[in-house]
């Protein structure tokens, strides 16, 4: 089981270096997050112990649950599910680097007060719905560029890129719609020069697809089951996508 998450983590690199080759990139532009949804601390420090620092959880109670194993080895972790204002305080406790999931001002407006009052800032993509799925969380497109400038004014929250899930298709050419929305958006932000916003991350692609997001100009790609092996529910359950 070991020597399968080094092979798949090899396999994944592999893929993102001769991705970012064939496009014209440089791969050290291009970061690998490991999507640790269900994955025991056991597992996943065999990939921290290899170099694979950048971890990811969609759920507030598996990164409780798991700090106490992983709070030794050295990585950085993120929150890339739907994050509820009533959590906002476990995501400060245990030591999120970065919220790739902000798409709500109410959000936005109690994370700064919660930061403000313990004297932290916070790393934050703003989280963009591109394949236009009523189930999917994420601003439209078109609320992007004003909830950027209205998020701006909170000193506490960096804002360093933006993150999409993308449409669940095995149609690549569908999902690069999404990827490209998300560049796009990407690049009208930048044009507006807001202070205090950054837009060098572009958080997008998963395994099946990140050949196609890298071309487009992903940032991080976020991988789990290609590393971890299959697990007993859909990537949709553990996104935490369904609204109802």
């Amino acid at each position: 089981m070991d020597e399968n998450i080094l092979k798949n983590l090899a396999n994944i690199q592999k893929r993102i270096h001769d991705a970012c080759i064939k496009a014209g990139r440089n791969p050290d532009e291009v970061k690998l997050l490991l999507a640790t949804k269900t994955v025991s601390p056991q597992r996943i420090e065999i990939a921290l112990h290899a170099g694979y620092t950048l971890i990811a959880e969609n759920k507030i109670q598996e990164l409780k649950e798991k700090f106490d194993g992983l709070k030794d080895v050295p990585h950085t972790n993120h929150f890339i599910g739907h994050l509820q204002t009533n959590k906002i305080k476990d995501v400060l406790k245990y030591n999120v680097a970065c919220i790739q999931s902000l798409d709500r001002l109410d959000l936005a407006e109690k994370l700064h007060l919660r930061l403000q009052a313990v004297n932290k800032t916070m790393e934050v993509l703003i989280q963009v719905n591109t394949s236009n799925e009523e189930s999917k969380f994420g601003l439209n497109p078109a609320q992007v560029l004003a909830f950027v400038q209205q998020v701006a004014v909170f000193k506490t929250l960096k804002i360093k890129g933006l993150m999409t899930i993308g449409l669940f298709s095995n149609e690549t050419e569908k999902v690069r719609i999404c990827f490209q929305l998300l560049k796009n958006i990407q690049q009208q932000i930048i044009a507006l020069n807001i202070p205090q916003v950054q837009m060098h991350e572009l958080s997008m692609g998963m395994s099946n697809d990140l050949e196609a997001a890298i071309e487009e100009g992903a940032t991080i790609i976020r991988v789990g089951t290609a590393v971890f092996g299959q697990r007993f529910y859909p990537d949709s359950f553990y996104w935490n996508e369904n609204k109802t």
